[in-house]
């Protein structure tokens, strides 16, 4: 089993290679696809992983999100966080130069 990695702003996170974000529209409703898990994200969680693009900084996310929303910062920041952090923790996401397999997520979710 591997450390734990933890998150801050400067990271650049995505949605790992087997993994997706899609709306399903027979039930109306965004979810996340991964290997034998499926996840229903709610509004504010879909909002956030629509902005993972593998290259913004989770800091400017948190700006845009701020910005729209209108609400603080620092709030929105926790929120963020800790959102992503539980789905890294979960093997959905990966950090920019840190590509997991498919296989290493098994291993991991089972370990």
């Amino acid at each position: 089993m591997t450390a734990r990695a933890f998150i801050d702003e400067q990271d650049v996170l995505s949605l790992c290679s087997f993994v997706r974000l899609q709306y399903n529209k027979p039930r109306q409703q965004w979810v996340i696809q991964g290997p034998e898990r499926l996840l229903e994200p709610d509004e504010t969680a879909v909002a956030i992983l629509q902005k993972l693009d593998g290259k913004k900084t989770l800091e400017t996310i948190i700006d845009e999100l701020a910005d729209v929303y209108q609400a603080p910062r620092d709030t929105i920041a926790r929120d963020v966080c800790a959102l992503l952090q539980g789905l890294l923790d979960k093997g959905f996401l990966q950090q920019a130069g840190k590509a997991i397999t498919q296989a290493q997520h098994k291993k991991e979710v089972t370990s």
